[in-house]
């Protein structure tokens, strides 16, 4: 297996690594309630996903 011959300065790497940044999932909202979601997934707040309630919620 192939080993480097030289280490890589901090400056080299550190330019490899710029593009691993994380970023904000882009986020939908709600038809029923117009709380933040993700797309395409049910709605933690109410539990519909579209116009269909999916997951049954319990009024507390």
């Amino acid at each position: 297996m192939p080993l480097p011959k030289r280490r890589h300065s901090n400056a080299r790497t550190r330019k490899r690594r710029s593009h691993h940044a994380l970023s904000m999932p882009g986020l939908a909202e709600c038809s029923n309630c117009h709380e933040q979601k993700l797309p395409h997934r049910v709605c933690s707040a109410c539990g519909y996903y579209g116009d269909r309630e999916i997951v049954k919620r319990k009024e507390a």
